[in-house]
């Protein structure tokens, strides 16, 4: 069998992939790919030379969600799908899951032009825009009403950007942030990350040496799980479509509760993930393109 051609997306800044690149390429060649890391905006990219674009390191897409989302549908498939990505890309997505009764973080979003009355509640509360990554524009603040939290929504507002309010729950001080990672739609691995907006006042972007300098492997509890698995299985085609998927949870007032559900462009922590989970990644991959284009074919 011929060996397929695959591009793995990442971006300008990252153009050799991220610290999981050297495993997952690794990977795909054993499975029998050829795999190169490939710029999303770069025009000089053929896509259509590719048999499929694996979605990785596509960090600057925030500003330019329109853009990212256009190409997604318009190049060779996407592994997750395009109009997966599409919906993963704006955090309003949460509304769906917490729709379909998976224990999410509450959320109240401000479209431009509406004003935070109304929302201000107890305690401290997380600020940032529906599109974001790696906690850019992102604040922790004593109070909503506080003039630095004020001034980032009505700065995130002037950028016409969706905004997100979130309770700060204190449970993520002691116990972290644990993301499940599932591979090939079956759960993989899990590490405990710290909590990056420790303090109110905090606002700072995070980069993926941050999030690996403060991380460790466990295992999750059943509750854990079957939070995430609910969150999977309520993705716009159900958790099958999906070659991969990490799954954000906190402690809540009455149990975990889902913090983000991330299928684009995630870090995976592979070097946790055991030979035969990045082997069925990889397989899962050439699976789901092999599949595609056998139905294009036949059209």
């Amino acid at each position: 069998m011929a060996r397929m051609r695959v591009a793995v997306a990442t971006c300008r800044t990252a153009p050799q992939l991220d610290e999981d690149g050297p495993l997952l390429l690794a990977a795909l060649d054993a499975a029998g790919a050829d795999a190169v890391p490939a710029v999303w905006d770069d025009p000089d990219v053929d896509w259509a030379a590719f048999d499929g674009v694996l979605v990785r390191s596509t960090w600057d897409y925030p500003l330019r969600r329109d853009a990212f989302v256009s190409w997604a549908r318009a190049c060779p498939p996407t592994v997750n799908p395009a109009g997966v990505l599409a919906w993963n890309t704006d955090k309003r997505y949460l509304r769906d899951l917490a729709g379909a009764g998976v224990p999410t973080v509450p959320t109240v979003f401000l479209e431009p032009g509406q004003t935070a009355a109304g929302h201000a509640g107890a305690g401290d509360v997380v600020v940032k825009p529906a599109v974001s990554g790696s906690a850019a524009d992102t604040g922790r603040f004593g109070r909503l009403a506080d003039p630095d939290a004020t001034a980032l929504v009505a700065a995130l507002h002037a950028q016409g950007r969706t905004v997100m309010v979130q309770p700060y729950l204190p449970g993520i001080d002691t116990a972290g942030e644990t993301s499940m990672v599932f591979l090939a739609g079956e759960f993989s691995h899990a590490v405990r990350r710290e909590p990056l907006l420790a303090g109110a006042g905090v606002r700072r972007p995070v980069v993926v040496a941050d999030v690996l300098g403060t991380v460790r492997p466990v295992e999750p509890d059943t509750a854990q799980l079957a939070v995430a698995r609910a969150a999977l299985d309520a993705v716009p085609g159900g958790r099958g479509a999906l070659s991969y998927a990490r799954v954000d949870v906190i402690p809540g007032d009455a149990g975990p509760v889902l913090l983000e559900l991330e299928v684009t462009d995630c870090f995976l922590f592979l070097a946790s993930a055991a030979l035969h989970a990045r082997a069925q990644l990889a397989e899962h991959v050439l699976g789901q393109l092999r599949a595609g284009r056998e139905e294009r074919l036949s059209r």
